[in-house]
């Protein structure tokens, strides 16, 4: 895979990610709670997965113990964790001041890629982060009337504490990569995420709204789209990507949900917000690479 093709596979995720409200505000008008709806995306991806990789290439279904670390990170620490600080972030602070502080991810992931696998950070990568995270800022209306709640230090530390836990993701999976294809990876990712956080979501109080069509397809769309295929293309590209890279151009997920707002819920944007969604797009193009050009001796270098 070239790496257009991984860019391409990054944003088509984030796409993925940002309609995740149209299917999680149907299941809570049905009377899910947030830890069942994280559970059922667990459970259902996990079981997709499975079913999956048991038909297609059996093999893939194969780990070794030790290797359980990668997946305790990246389905446990990243995937529960990050859903519960941003959730616990949203009742302590405001959905704008919880968003905006989620998208530091790309600054985490930056600043620990250097370290873990000796990344360069760039120019174009600071400048990047700098024009994601004012683009986020005003996608999510920070400045308006939504940050007039009262901000505790325990709510920006939550906030911050989704950032780091969603940044892990692309840390862990970048190690798990070096020994198992994408689709053991994302598969592991849900198993282990699904047996941490069912326990404590009370799940059987779901089984009574499961006789309802609308109730299925709602599970469908979230686990299908916005989770099990949104997750294969993301690990996917990771392959090829850098993840400081591939975790800026994920930041197009905010804009593809306030465009949902506006085209499905029928949500007002401001002319801020439009300039934000703007931002969050260049810094998409900043971030990648140069074409490279060719030497004398036939031979190809970075621009």
């Amino acid at each position: 895979m070239n790496k257009k093709l991984a860019y391409i596979f990054i944003a088509a995720a984030a796409f993925l990610w940002g309609m995740i409200g149209l299917f999680v505000s149907q299941l809570y008008d049905l009377g899910f709670t947030t830890n069942q709806v994280v559970a059922v995306r667990a459970l259902s991806a996990a079981a997709f997965l499975g079913l999956y990789t048991l038909l297609t290439n059996w093999r893939l279904l194969k780990i070794k113990l030790s290797d359980s670390k990668y997946f305790v990170g990246t389905g446990i620490i990243s995937i529960v964790l990050f859903n519960w600080c941003m959730f616990s972030a949203i009742r302590e602070t405001s959905i704008s001041v919880a968003t905006i502080l989620l998208y530091t991810a790309p600054a985490f992931v930056t600043i620990l890629s250097r370290f873990l696998f000796n990344e360069v950070i760039t120019t174009r990568k600071v400048l990047a982060l700098v024009t994601t995270l004012a683009g986020c800022g005003m996608v999510v209306g920070i400045g308006g009337s939504a940050t007039d709640h009262p901000v505790s230090l325990y709510g920006i530390l939550l906030g911050l504490g989704s950032g780091f836990f969603y940044a892990l993701y692309s840390v862990f999976g970048k190690y798990a990569l070096q020994k198992y294809d994408s689709l053991t990876v994302t598969l592991y990712t849900f198993v282990f995420a699904a047996v941490a956080i069912t326990p404590f979501s009370d799940i059987q109080q779901v089984v009574r709204q499961l006789h309802q069509t609308e109730t299925w397809l709602y599970i469908a769309g979230l686990c299908l789209f916005s989770t099990t295929l949104a997750y294969l293309l993301y690990t996917k590209g990771l392959q090829v990507i850098e993840s400081s890279r591939a975790s800026i151009v994920a930041t197009i997920e905010p804009v593809v949900a306030s465009l949902i707002g506006v085209l499905v819920f029928r949500e007002v944007v401001s002319i801020g917000q439009y300039l934000g969604i703007g931002l969050v797009l260049a810094a998409v193009v900043i971030v990648q690479e140069p074409a490279p050009k060719a030497t004398d001796g036939g031979m190809v270098t970075p621009k």
